[in-house]
């Protein structure tokens, strides 16, 4: 018989973990940024957020998947309304508030969509 192999550690670069976990690379501590993250950290991370990953995301700045679902829209709609960097909280809520014409496409775009997706599920 074989004796069973020791478990690996699964580990990631800064990038991937910063898009599991919603939120923008440049904004996370140095440490963060610097390091591998392992799966369980991961998880400590996403079960109990340390202050600094609970303040990036209630108030930014956000990436533009997070962007996007705030919105209602797609990333591609995003760019199709001009919005191409990161953004707050407040900067999204003022989005939201000012609701322009764009926005407002964008958003019947998606639903559309949506619609699609379900009637095709459906079928």
């Amino acid at each position: 018989m074989t004796s069973p192999k020791p478990k690996t550690i699964q580990t990631m670069k800064p990038a991937t973990a910063a898009k599991k976990l919603g939120v923008l690379l440049s904004a996370t501590p140095a440490e963060f940024q610097e390091g591998v993250v392992s799966r369980d950290e991961l998880n400590e991370l996403q079960s109990t957020p340390p202050a600094w990953l609970a303040d990036l995301r209630r108030n930014g700045p956000h990436p533009k998947q997070v962007i996007a679902v705030k919105l209602g829209v797609s990333i591609s709609g995003l760019a199709r309304g001009g919005i191409t960097g990161p953004l707050t909280t407040a900067e999204i809520d003022a989005l939201k508030a000012e609701n322009p014409a764009w926005l407002e496409r964008e958003r019947a775009i998606q639903a559309e969509t949506r619609k699609e997706a379900l009637r095709l599920k459906q079928r």
